[in-house]
């Protein structure tokens, strides 16, 4: 009678799982193009495991190509050195939380939580967050940090536990401001903040936004600038900061306020398919950061000047901050030596198709993150996600002991 039990839970599990999805691991070891994957997580035991019990998840996994790029790309140094703490977190770089189908991307940026959230690499609430845009051509590209993109080549393979997109590039865990800054030709406000002594609180802080004038600007009224005092510096540079949120272009609509590390606040305006703070113009827009999010804009705003609007009529808007052009750019030289442009073979330019915020609503709104409300924080997910899966199993043993107990 026990071994006829035994026998028909067996043949009656077997069935129900043969006509569900595949586990994770028959997915990645039944395709060809995702051996390298496959063998680098299973490397990672606990990693792997973690995965496959998984439910409710999205996996990015870079093709065998992918792997292919890494000597020519900025994680070079962590796999020829095997740096086992930032691989895992460019492991937990390529998990999201939730389901995400394909279909469930389109031409509006998305910022979608991860289960990076190692603080010596992220310190950003609810997880490290990639963005994620669909692109004429349906193409599908998510960017990382110092703007790293990757196309998605393979969509929505059904595993147990979620779906697998495969990617043909690494996903880049963000670096802090003053590490970014020299990969988008920022090293006047780089070099601003380290003068000003800021750059430890701003390289540290949780869930900040930044708002960067480019080179350009600080050029611009550089006689202003360098005969400031460093507690002055200071001030200007605070105007520029927002910590405590988040503010992803698509949360940035039309008459959003935003408080500034110095105590003023900051308008945001969308006008002629253009996004303003104050009357400076975004010039380039979320450049991820370990602790948050990046803008470059095209003036130097001035906390003594909050209620300047700009003019979409105009496609430079005029300084706000009084001061002469200086011949050299300021404070370039303030940058730490240490702190070196990122050559990669990569494109590193932000996206420029579909990632424009569109809403004109023109009501305040305080900046949420898409990736906040996507979930609860990642390392929730993931301390959970072994019972989830534990559980999942022990529901089709008990079911199948069910059936097989009428059955007899």
């Amino acid at each position: 009678m026990l071994i006829t039990f035994v026998f028909v839970l067996a043949t009656i599990t077997a069935t129900v799982l043969a006509q569900g999805p595949p586990s994770l691991t028959k997915l990645l070891s039944d395709n060809k193009n995702l051996t390298k994957f496959n063998s680098l997580v299973q490397e990672y035991g606990d990693i792997y495991a973690t995965l496959s019990f998984s439910r409710d998840i999205t996996i990015l996994a870079p093709s065998n190509d992918a792997f292919d790029k890494i000597p020519y790309s900025s994680l070079a140094g962590a796999f020829s050195d095997n740096k086992t703490d930032l691989i895992r977190s460019v492991l937990d770089l390529h998990v999201l939380n939730g389901t995400h189908s394909s279909g469930s991307f389109n031409s509006t940026a998305q910022f979608l939580a991860t289960w990076l959230n190692d603080p010596k690499n992220s310190n950003v609430t609810g997880g490290q967050a990639i963005q994620v845009v669909k692109q004429s051509g349906n193409n599908i590209v998510t960017v990382s940090g110092l703007g790293s993109r990757s196309s998605v080549s393979t969509t929505d393979l059904q595993f147990s536990g979620g779906t697998v997109h495969v990617i043909d590039t690494f996903l880049v865990p963000p670096k802090d401001f003053i590490s970014t800054a020299p990969s988008f030709n920022l090293t006047a406000a780089g070099g601003a903040v380290t003068k000003a002594k800021l750059n430890d609180y701003l390289d540290t802080s949780k869930d900040v936004t930044i708002f960067a004038p480019s080179n350009a600007a600080f050029q611009g009224v550089g006689s202003a600038l360098v005969n400031m005092s460093t507690e002055e510096l200071g001030k200007v540079l605070d105007y520029h900061v927002v910590v405590g949120t988040v503010g992803y272009s698509p949360t940035l609509t039309n008459g959003t306020i935003l408080k500034t590390l110095q105590g003023g606040n900051l308008t945001i305006t969308f006008a002629s398919n253009s996004l303003y703070v104050n009357s400076a113009k975004f010039l380039q827009q979320d450049i991820l950061l370990s602790n948050g999010i990046l803008h470059v804009i095209d003036n130097i705003l001035d906390y003594n000047a909050t209620a300047v609007q700009p003019n979409p009529q105009n496609p430079t808007q005029p300084p706000i901050l009084q001061g002469s052009s200086v011949a050299d750019t300021p404070f370039s030289s303030d940058l730490p030596t240490t702190v070196t442009s990122v050559a990669t073979s990569m494109d590193t330019s932000a996206p420029t198709d579909g990632s424009m915020a569109t809403s004109t609503d023109s009501s305040a709104a305080s900046s949420t993150t898409d990736a906040d409300s996507a979930s609860a924080t990642s390392s929730k997910k993931k301390s959970d996600a072994a019972n989830v899966g534990c559980d999942g199993i022990w529901r089709a043993l008990i079911g199948g002991a069910v059936l097989a107990l009428f059955a007899l």
